[in-house]
């Protein structure tokens, strides 16, 4: 029996990688002609935004990866992805954990954090002069206010509250909440009101020059210091303008995946991650894969950098 050459052995190896490969590619995305699958049918029951409390890179998925993780923080962003969170018992709350992701500390002048609300759990207060947005990408609450008004907040639906406005947000099963809240900066006696709405109430705004879709969660008037986006990009399809402004962001990715821009580097980033963006940082997105991709966009409004 002949024995193999090493040019044939190194053949032979180069045939079993590339097969490998293409099983897993076929596993993990469903291949180019591929039948649906159990798996396929499974993803479509999901409930909207599950890969944000299930991410695809969750630590169990690392666990072959000791130390690695996509969270980045430099002077003018940062992203801050799912295998980095860190929960602890959210002050003021009760049977709630929180992962601040966004805070001062950064250089932001606002703070995002995500809030897991448990059974029987209850929202405590923002500091004083302190307002809050919530919305809720998992399960569904119930806010209450001092005139006993309750509204019942589900996934996609959201809530701002004024600064200094009594209120509760309460859970009787379980809730991931995406909070926002910063210092009102007050102009003129302009004063904001309580909102609730839900995004799909929204109208899509116009973009000129852009392809993507936009809602603004709260309204673009002056008393409001901050508003809300959600943007929604088809695979394939990118902002025009390559961003430099004033403004911070705090970006909250909801569905899908992509690539973005923030200063000299370039990301690959997914449901769940979420992004800071200082003033004057080069920023960019670009969706990939073959869903759509939407996330959520502070961005502060209305007032005089000075």
């Amino acid at each position: 029996m002949p024995v193999p050459s090493m040019f044939s052995l190194h053949s032979l190896l180069l045939l079993l990688i590339s097969m490998m490969l293409s099983l897993v590619t076929a596993l993990s995305d469903g291949g180019f002609c591929s039948a649906p699958s159990l798996f396929d049918a499974e993803k479509g029951s999901k409930p909207r935004y599950w890969k944000v409390t299930n991410p695809t890179l969750s630590p169990s998925h690392l666990q072959d990866l000791p130390g690695f993780t996509r969270s980045v923080y430099k002077r003018d962003h940062a992203l801050i992805t799912p295998e980095s969170h860190v929960f602890s018992p959210l002050p003021g709350w009760t049977n709630t954990l929180g992962a601040y992701l966004i805070t001062p500390a950064m250089g932001s002048h606002f703070v995002m954090y995500l809030a897991k609300m448990q059974g029987k759990s209850r929202s405590g207060l923002p500091p004083l002069d302190v307002e809050r947005f919530i919305f809720v990408v998992q399960g569904s609450v119930t806010l209450t206010n001092t005139s006993s008004t309750s509204h019942k907040i589900m996934v996609d639906s959201y809530a701002y509250l004024p600064p200094n406005f009594e209120h509760s947000v309460e859970c009787d099963a379980s809730a991931t909440l995406a909070v926002f809240e910063r210092r009102y900066a007050s102009l003129d006696n302009l004063i904001t009101e309580l909102i609730v709405g839900s995004t799909d109430e929204q109208p899509i705004l116009e973009t000129p020059g852009e392809v993507f879709e936009l809602r603004k969660l709260l309204p673009p008037s002056l008393p409001y210091d901050f508003n809300i986006h959600i943007m929604d990009f088809q695979p394939g399809e990118f902002l025009n303008v390559k961003e430099v402004h004033y403004n911070q962001h705090g970006l909250l990715l909801l569905e899908g995946n992509g690539i973005y821009r923030l200063g000299d580097s370039w990301y690959p980033v997914q449901s769940g991650d979420v992004i800071w963006m200082a003033p004057f940082v080069p920023q960019w997105y670009a969706a990939l894969g073959k869903t759509r991709s939407r996330y959520l966009l502070y961005k502060d409004v209305n007032r005089n950098p000075l």
